[in-house]
């Protein structure tokens, strides 16, 4: 299950955001979204857990919760339109 963690402060780190979702369970991949111009986060990632009850409960924990800060915001990210299936095309 992939989910998107919001409102993280700038000075979170990647390391630190993976360690944080690895205490619910197996974490397939993390990442840290940065900003290409300052090489700074912009405040957001995704998380990707294979077992969805690992991610259900890291989201119930940690939605809310306040890291370095910031009161984060985690939720189950949506799935990008395919753009195949647009009916403006």
């Amino acid at each position: 299950m992939k989910l998107l963690v919001r409102n993280l402060s700038r000075s979170t780190t990647e390391a630190e955001l993976l360690a944080l979702f690895e205490a619910y369970g197996v974490v397939q991949s993390c990442s840290l979204v940065i900003d290409a111009e300052t090489n700074i986060s912009k405040g957001f990632g995704f998380i990707e857990m294979p077992k969805s009850g690992d991610a259900r409960a890291a989201v119930k924990q940690l939605n809310g919760k306040e890291i370095a800060g910031s009161k984060v915001r985690v939720k189950k990210a949506e799935s990008k339109p395919d753009e195949k299936s647009d009916p403006g095309q």
